[in-house]
C-alpha cells in the first residue's frame, strides 16, 4: 500500500480553535506534512470533551487509513484526548510514542510532559501529537517513515 493513495484525518482538538477563538495551526502544518507523504487528507475539529473525542476517532478511523489527533495531550485540567483515545482503541503502540517523545526530547525536555497515545483500530493506526505546530509537526515526522509499514500490517499483509 505505501501511502499513495492512503487517507488520512487530522483531528484538532481544542476548546479554543471549535469556538472560533483560535486558528488552527497545528492541524494545517499537519495537514500540509501528510499530503507532501502521499496522503489524502481530511480535517475535523472537535472541543476538549472525552466523549466528542473518542466518536471522532471511532468515526474516522472507520473510512481513513491514518487518524492523528493534534492536541490535549498535556497536564492541562481539560487534556483528555490520551484517554478518549485509550477508550476506543483496540490495541496500543507504544514504540511509536516512545519515539516520538524521544525525539521531542532532543528540541525541549517539556516533551517529557507529552501523554501521546499510537495504536489500531481495526486497521486504522490512531496518532496522538502535541497541541503545537512545532511539536506536531516533529513528532508525526519521528514516525512518518514507519506509517507506510504499520498499515500493510494492519492491513494483514504481514508477509516480509
Amino acid at each position: 500500500m505505501g501511502v499513495a493513495g492512503a487517507k488520512a484525518m487530522v483531528i484538532t482538538v481544542s476548546d479554543g480553535v471549535s469556538s472560533g477563538h483560535r486558528e488552527d495551526k497545528s492541524g494545517a502544518a499537519l495537514e500540509s506534512l501528510l499530503a507532501e507523504s502521499g496522503f489524502s487528507v481530511d480535517r475535523a475539529i472537535v472541543a476538549d470533551e472525552f466523549d466528542q473525542i473518542a466518536e471522532v476517532i471511532r468515526s474516522a478511523a472507520r473510512t481513513t487509513n491514518l487518524v492523528v489527533t493534534t492536541g490535549g495531550t498535556g497536564f492541562g485540567p481539560r487534556d483528555v484526548t490520551p484517554e478518549a483515545t485509550a477508550s476506543v482503541l483496540e490495541r496500543e503502540a507504544p514504540g511509536l510514542a516512545q519515539l516520538m517523545i524521544s525525539s521531542g526530547l532532543e528540541s525541549t525536555r517539556m516533551a517529557a510532559l507529552s501523554r501521546l497515545r499510537v495504536g489500531a483500530i481495526g486497521p486504522a493506526l490512531v496518532v496522538n501529537v502535541p497541541g503545537s505546530p512545532k511539536g506536531a509537526v516533529e513528532s508525526l515526522e519521528a514516525i512518518l517513515d514507519l506509517i507506510p509499514h504499520a498499515l500493510e500490517l494492519l492491513a494483514g499483509n504481514t508477509r516480509h
